[in-house]
């Protein structure tokens, strides 16, 4: 069983796919800690790390074959904006999940996760998204935005990550016949 949780920065993914993977017994990979990992192992803030991929692919296709093989693995939740191109290409059969956001309560949610003014994260938000996109297309030719790529799209504005684990397992459950 392979559950893939996609989403922008802010939109709940981490929270809901903790609670997915417990409820599961299945492990959680997290595509943005294997690229955190990735920018202190070279001493680098993580600013500075997105603006280095930008330029050097080799970074996004090493987490990528990292995510790519845990996919092929199965069960877990992996966790990314691209989790589920990597299900897609690992040609594992996988429950694909996309979580949204508005931009005023994704920014709220890391400000308060991470300090720093709500204006301030809003502005760091975008730019990493616009990176990101950007990075994905020249890559792959991927947008992961495309509501069309995933299963279950969620809004998580008004909805506690409980409700929305809940769901999700409800959904994966079906979908598997777990």
């Amino acid at each position: 069983m392979l559950i893939t949780i996609s989403g922008l920065p802010g939109s709940g993914k981490t929270t809901v796919a903790r609670l997915v993977a417990r409820e599961l017994g299945l492990e959680h990979v997290y595509a943005g800690e294997i690229f955190r990992r990735q920018a202190e192992e070279r001493g680098l803030p993580l600013a500075e790390y997105v603006r280095m991929a930008e330029s050097d692919e080799s970074i996004d296709r090493d987490l990528d074959a990292q995510m790519l093989r845990r996919a092929a693995a199965g069960n877990a939740v992996l966790e990314g904006r691209l989790a589920a191109y990597m299900a897609q290409q690992a040609g594992t059969p996988a429950l694909r999940i996309f979580l949204e956001a508005s931009e005023a309560v994704r920014a709220e949610r890391i400000a308060g996760r991470e300090g720093g003014a709500t204006t301030e994260r809003l502005r760091e938000i975008q730019a990493r998204e616009a990176s990101d996109r950007w990075r994905y297309q020249q890559i792959y030719g991927v947008d992961y935005h495309d509501p069309a790529r995933y299963d279950l799209v969620m809004q998580t504005d008004r909805r506690t990550p409980e409700e929305l684990a809940g769901a999700i397992v409800a959904k994966c459950r079906a979908h598997f016949r777990a």
